[in-house]
Order: structure tokens, then sequence, then C-alpha cells
């Protein structure tokens, strides 16, 4: 499976601001639920004004039981649970 051009360039845009040392991570709401949220900023400079841009934020509890992975004997597939040879 191919990842988005977007994505990749908010990947690099989040690299050469970690490089840089502009990175912040922020206590924010979430816009849904309300819940707080650790968000991970790239922080940038706008007539001398700081601007935090949001790239996502950090997982709650175990972040192995948020995501599932790809499946390496399946270009387009993913590992779910329970899926032989898995650890659950």
């Amino acid at each position: 499976m191919s990842i988005p051009s977007h994505a990749q360039s908010n990947f690099q845009t989040l690299l050469r601001a970690a490089g840089d040392g502009n990175l912040a991570l922020m206590e924010c709401l979430d816009a849904v639920t309300g819940d707080p949220r650790y968000v991970i900023c790239a922080v940038g400079r706008n007539d001398g004004d700081f601007v935090f841009t949001p790239f996502g934020h950090l997982a709650d509890g175990n972040p192995y039981d948020a995501y599932l992975p790809p499946d390496p004997g399946d270009p387009g597939g993913f590992i779910h649970r329970g899926t032989p040879g898995e650890a659950s």
C-alpha cells in the first residue's frame, strides 16, 4: 500500500521541525468529545507571533491496542487481532 503524498509531505515537515527544535506538545481538548489530547505541533512564526500547527495527538493507553499494522504478506492488507502467528 502506498502512503499518500500529503501524508509524506506532512511527515517531512514534522521531521524538519524536530531537527530545528521547533516542536511543541500542547494540551488541547478534542473538538468532538471534549476529552484532553496531547497534541504534537510544529512551531512557526508569523509577524512575530508563534503559530502552532497540529500534526496529531499521542495515543491514549496502550498504542499497540489502537492500531493494526500492515501485513507483510499482503501489500494491501493489515494484521488483525487473532491472525495466526500474531501475539494477542
